[in-house]
């Protein structure tokens, strides 16, 4: 990155004309990773994210006893057939989300107990209702950190199966977690969800496409009001090609609804289940072109302006902060609802998008589970970005077409896409 490494100031540019190739997806390469390890036998895995998250993914299963060998094209995981091995330290995993919930459970089939840590803000994001579901599966666990955050010690030993009820009310990784570890249960298992909620549900459909592409036997069950997962059908190690990341192509979809003109995103499948496509739905409604092939997609700004929506983005949270961005431009009043697990994210990012939107001159308005943008006079503005690498990707969006937009923290992207300002100003 050519500009200071603590901030980057956009540059405004008229209608895109670009062809992007967005990264390996990161929920896809975190989810897999954990399999592999887990399977018996040498996977070989291409398309890969190499990330902060990933990196913690990696460096934490190495001490589980997974070697891990990175070549330029592909990464090579020697499976454990399910036997983890318990380390003498703490796992660290930053602030990486994926990697706490899902060590978390898969830590019960260590040979020993496992604590896992992270850094501050992830020591304020909760991880209770994982811990009581692995708890009434009589798996010992204890909380180790304050207001059911982490870290957490997890006592090994193995999981036994039977019947959990989850709440999965606020985050779909406590649910995920479940269902990677569930193949080695003593038993089958059988997951069902407090009061039959579930948020973000196409992120566990992606979770049971994983693992039944390496050989487990996992489904919805009860007109997907449950979900069971057989015991003794482990992972058997494959080749394996990750998708590139549906949440990374929010961003240069979006940059042609706020810039106009065209961007076509490559190497994406019009079959792909990953929650994010459905923003390019979205984008429809607000007047944008959209076009679907068998290997790409893409998006070309609308002929007038942008139409306000009132939309459900449940399914698909990550593609909450892009949209707040494209809001800025619409011709009235856009409502997000139904994300009120935006808030223990990498940030609370429902607080952090009414503040950086106002600054822009927004009026934005936050409630607990909504974010209502109403356009007014937008100026530039520093943007700050809370560590979080999806607060400063969107918001350099809005630079595109509004002079004065410095991003500080750029480096946060590191997290999910650490080139992306390099490609931002190639599009």
């Amino acid at each position: 990155m050519s500009q200071s490494l603590d901030r980057f100031a956009v540059a405004t540019r008229g209608p895109l004309d670009a062809v992007v190739r967005v990264p390996g997806s990161k929920s896809i390469t975190n989810r897999v990773l954990l399999i592999a390890a887990l399977a018996d036998g040498s996977s070989e895995l291409t398309g890969a994210l190499a990330s902060d998250d990933t990196r913690v993914m990696r460096g934490a299963l190495a001490s589980l006893g997974v070697r891990i060998r990175e070549e330029p094209d592909v990464w090579r995981v020697d499976g454990v057939a399910g036997g983890l091995s318990a380390p003498a330290e703490p796992l660290f995993v930053g602030n990486s989300g994926t990697s706490a919930r899902f060590l978390t459970a898969a830590a019960a089939l260590a040979d020993g107990p496992v604590v896992i840590d992270g850094n501050e803000r992830m020591r304020e994001r909760p991880i209770v209702d994982l811990v009581d579901a692995l708890r009434s599966l009589s798996v010992p666990v204890e909380i180790l950190g304050e207001n059911g955050c982490p870290p957490v010690r997890v006592g090994g030993g193995g999981l036994p199966g039977g019947e959990v009820v989850v709440d999965a009310s606020r985050s779909s990784q406590y649910v995920s977690a479940l269902l990677l570890a569930a193949p080695y249960a003593a038993h089958d298992l059988t997951i069902r969800f407090r009061d039959g909620i579930v948020v973000s549900r196409p992120y566990i459909d992606l979770t049971l496409q994983n693992m039944c592409a390496f050989g487990a036997q996992a489904e919805w069950i009860e007109g997907r009001s449950a979900l069971r997962i057989r015991s003794g059908r482990p992972y058997g190690a494959r080749r394996f090609a990750i998708e590139p990341d549906a949440s990374a192509a929010a961003y240069p979809f979006c940059a042609a609804a706020i810039a106009g003109g065209r961007v076509r995103v490559e190497n994406v499948s019009r079959d792909s289940i990953q929650a994010d496509f459905a923003l390019l739905g979205v984008l429809e409604r607000m007047g944008c072109g959209v076009r679907r092939g068998d290997d790409f997609a893409e998006v070309t700004g609308p002929a007038g302006r942008l139409a306000p929506v009132d939309v459900d983005m449940n399914d698909f949270p990550d593609a909450v902060l892009a949209l707040a961005v494209v809001a800025l431009f619409a011709d009235g009043e856009t409502r997000i609802r139904n994300v009120a697990n935006l808030r223990i994210k990498e940030t609370d990012r429902l607080a952090a998008l009414e503040t950086e939107l106002r600054k822009l001159g927004a009026d934005a308005s936050a409630s607990s589970d909504s974010l209502t943008i109403r356009p007014g006079a937008l100026r530039g503005a520093e943007i700050a970005t809370y560590d979080d690498h999806r607060m400063a990707m969107a918001f350099a969006l809005a630079g595109l077409r509004v002079p004065g937009v410095v991003i500080l923290d750029p480096g946060c992207v590191s997290k999910t896409w650490p080139e992306y300002f390099a490609v931002l100003r190639d599009w």
